[in-house]
């Protein structure tokens, strides 16, 4: 996994999930869903550089 990959995953999930938090104690259900997809694409993320590590020969 290039650093620079994981870098950008680890930030997509740590953002999404505070985003997510803070959206919902607001209120602010759009804003929530937005976080929380963030969050999902940042897990999908790290699980495609993840298996493209154990890939390779």
């Amino acid at each position: 996994m290039s650093a620079g990959q994981k870098a950008k995953a680890k930030t997509e999930k740590i953002v999404g999930k505070a985003v997510g938090k803070t959206a919902h104690a607001v209120g602010d259900d759009t804003t929530a869903a937005k976080g929380a997809a963030l969050q999902a694409r940042g897990e999908a993320r790290d699980a495609k550089e993840k298996s493209k590590g154990k890939l390779k020969p």
